[in-house]
């Protein structure tokens, strides 16, 4: 079992409890619900803009995107190209229309323009999405510190949830917000170091890693034929427009955000400082996985181990020293391609620097699940407790319920970790639950705010029509072999694409026909 060397251990130690000591500090703050939720709107727009940024840049980045450009090329890096595109829709509509309301939850306004049903499907799809981010993120987090200690992924995640739970439900989304700025800075300097040591130790430089990745076809953004069924250059560029809408527009994590600045201009100036700074320092992560492939190109023999671990993970407990070496021999890049950065960082990287690295993988981690806790919890107590149990809680109680509910948050978060254990990818997980489960909020948004003569009966049918399209594209297995082609062919990003244009069109198609059609021959209004 392999240890880190005290040095290293005492940088991450510090690192923790400066994270720990930070909740404590805004403890006595969080005085009130609007305290806890939004800081009580007073946090400066260049430090929300760095939060948001944080959140994006979470531990999926640091390790799936270095994975995925190993065992791929930078077709993913077509997401990030996406971003200012669904930016500028947000900054220009969404935010003014969230700042008017004054809500704090994202989705009290379904129930204002459909009806209760629509409030509830909505926070149930972002409660699912957020226990799927969460849990892929504590798995990236447990990835990493497996590959360096040799202790269980399990423990890992446990104990690295204990710490994220005590600073998030102490601190509330101040001690959020300060913390993520400070791990912003601390994962894009991790970075940064990273790719140093690679190019710094590679016979040959840059120019090596250049020749290396252009004979491999490793630099490639996908192809450009209009092809939906494969992971082309616009698959992914749809998938990042309306995955980002959903994320400027629908997620509880931004919205809160947005809340949490002095104006609506100046949270547009944050959500702009966001993309400004995940632009370049997603493709520096798209570099590094480059470059590390190089590497082990010219390193061959490193790549055993890694196999071998990623096999072991793929078999019983018990397997022999046979099976596991006749599947570590069948396995491609991509298969183990999320292991590689680790098992870098462990062999390669000196001792002390080792130590920066993994508390900036943890500040990766912690700031997308900590503002996810955060959000998840504000959701739970608006829109679900307040809302069905007991509408008329003192803030007091309200409080309370605030922080039980983000520590059972964070605890359901690290199950749902464990449950990830042997996924193939931390990034092609994420983007395939996001799909799913964003698809029907994005549409019924979408039709709400565009089509003003859409009510209650045409969105709930455009609802159940989506619900269906999503799912024929999500379980194709489902459908029985005989009847295979009636299976979806198209690749499984386009979910949010499709399930949301099948919400919005069908709702606007709906509409149109009742319109047109005398009263009471279509739908009952």
């Amino acid at each position: 079992m392999k240890h880190l060397p005290v040095t290293d251990l005492v940088i991450i130690a510090f690192y923790m409890l400066a994270m720990i000591l930070t909740g404590v500090w805004f403890f006595g703050k969080n005085k009130s619900p609007d305290q806890f939720t939004k800081a009580s709107g007073k946090i400066p727009q260049w430090a929300v803009g760095i939060s948001i940024y944080a959140t994006f840049l979470s531990s999926n980045t640091f390790l799936g995107v270095p994975g995925k450009a190993f065992g791929s090329n930078w077709n993913s890096f077509v997401f990030s190209l996406a971003m200012p595109f669904s930016a500028w829709i947000a900054a220009k509509y969404f935010i003014p229309f969230y700042r008017n309301s004054g809500e704090i939850s994202a989705y009290t306004h379904f129930e204002k323009r459909f009806g209760p049903w629509a409030r509830t499907y909505a926070v149930i799809c972002f409660l699912l999405t957020q226990l799927a981010r969460m849990g892929s993120v504590f798995f990236g987090i447990a990835l990493s510190l497996q590959a360096m200690t040799g202790y269980s992924m399990q423990s890992m995640m446990i104990v690295m949830g204990i710490i994220i739970i005590i600073y998030t439900v102490l601190g509330g989304m101040e001690a959020v917000i300060w913390t993520e700025v400070v791990q912003a800075f601390i994962k894009t300097a991790g970075a940064f170091i990273i790719l140093y040591f690679i190019i710094s130790k590679m016979p040959g430089g840059i120019s090596h890693i250049i020749s290396i990745g252009k004979s491999d076809s490793k630099f490639s953004l996908g192809s450009f034929r209009p092809d939906f069924t494969g992971s082309t250059f616009w698959v992914i560029f749809l998938y990042g427009i309306f995955i980002n809408l959903n994320n400027f527009g629908m997620d509880q994590n931004y919205v809160q955000r947005y809340q949490a600045t002095g104006s609506a201009k100046e949270a547009s100036k944050s959500l702009w400082l966001c993309v400004k700074l995940y632009l370049p320092v997603s493709l520096l992560f798209f570099i590094i996985g480059s470059s590390l492939y190089a590497w082990y190109q010219v390193h061959p023999e490193m790549l055993d181990a890694v196999r071998l671990r990623a096999a072991a993970e793929r078999l019983p407990i018990k397997a022999s020293s046979p099976e596991l070496a006749a599947l570590a021999n069948t396995l491609k890049p991509s298969d183990y391609g999320d292991k590689i950065l680790p098992d870098f960082m462990v062999n390669v990287l000196p001792v002390g620097v080792v130590g920066i690295i993994v508390s900036a993988i943890l500040s990766a981690a912690m700031s997308t699940i900590s503002s996810g806790m955060n959000a998840s919890a504000t959701v739970f107590t608006f829109d679900i407790y307040k809302r069905y149990i007991n509408k008329d809680m003192t803030n007091k109680q309200t409080l309370r319920l605030l922080l039980i509910s983000t520590f059972i948050i964070g605890v359901l978060a690290i199950l749902a970790g464990i449950a990830m254990i042997g996924v193939k990818s931390i990034l092609d997980l994420w983007w395939q639950f996001s799909g799913t489960f964003a698809a029907g909020m994005l549409g019924l948004f979408l039709l709400g705010i565009v089509s003003r003569q859409t009510k209650n009966a045409e969105a709930t049918i455009a609802v159940i029509i989506g619900v269906l399209v999503v799912t024929w594209m999500t379980f194709p297995s489902m459908i029985p072999e005989k009847f295979a082609y009636l299976r979806s062919a198209f690749n499984s990003n386009m979910v949010i694409v499709i399930g949301t244009l099948s919400i919005f069109l069908s709702g606007i198609f709906l509409s149109w026909i009742n319109k047109k059609l005398p009263a009471g021959n279509f739908i009952e209004k």
